[in-house]
């Protein structure tokens, strides 16, 4: 079915991790069109490979990190005002299991840092979107389903 004018309607399918380590959340400061922001660990679904897998991906290219996932969060889907874009976010929590200082991290990516959650929170203005500390916010809530909930039929 067409969506408007003609154009099909299709979201940006990301993943994002949440790591939680002594109290703090893994995190990353990247720059996005000329503004630093912070976000998880988080990024696109690529062709052929699982979610679970773009998850863990995404955080090892992002900070450095080799993560376990521990458990699915959700799905949120948003609509950035400034581009008119619609994203669809998988979330997962995961546990830090190796760093790699050396690595090099993704073009755009400044640092990958560790926040509590009251710093990640008083800096809210930095978020790259309301998506940043909402699945924060029900990570630490306690939220959690079963990664089996995410299949991958391949």
């Amino acid at each position: 079915m067409s969506y408007r004018e003609g154009r099909f309607w299709q979201p940006d399918v990301t993943v994002a991790t949440i790591v939680v380590r002594d109290g703090r959340l893994l995190m990353v400061e990247e720059e996005v069109s000329g503004r630093r922001v912070l976000n998880q660990p988080a990024g696109h679904l690529e062709p052929d490979e699982t979610i679970a897998e773009a998850a863990r991906r995404e955080t090892l290219e992002e900070t450095g990190w080799v993560v376990s996932l521990t458990g699915f969060l959700g799905a949120y889907q948003w609509k950035a005002p400034e581009t008119d874009r619609s994203y669809l976010r998988l979330a997962f929590t995961g546990e830090a299991l190796s760093h790699d200082p050396e690595r090099p991290l993704d073009t755009g990516i400044i640092q990958a840092l560790w926040l509590t959650p009251s710093e990640l929170k008083a800096r809210a203005s930095e978020h790259r979107s309301p998506l940043v500390w909402r699945v924060v916010e029900d990570a630490l809530s306690g939220r959690r389903l079963p990664l089996e909930s995410v299949a991958a039929l391949r």
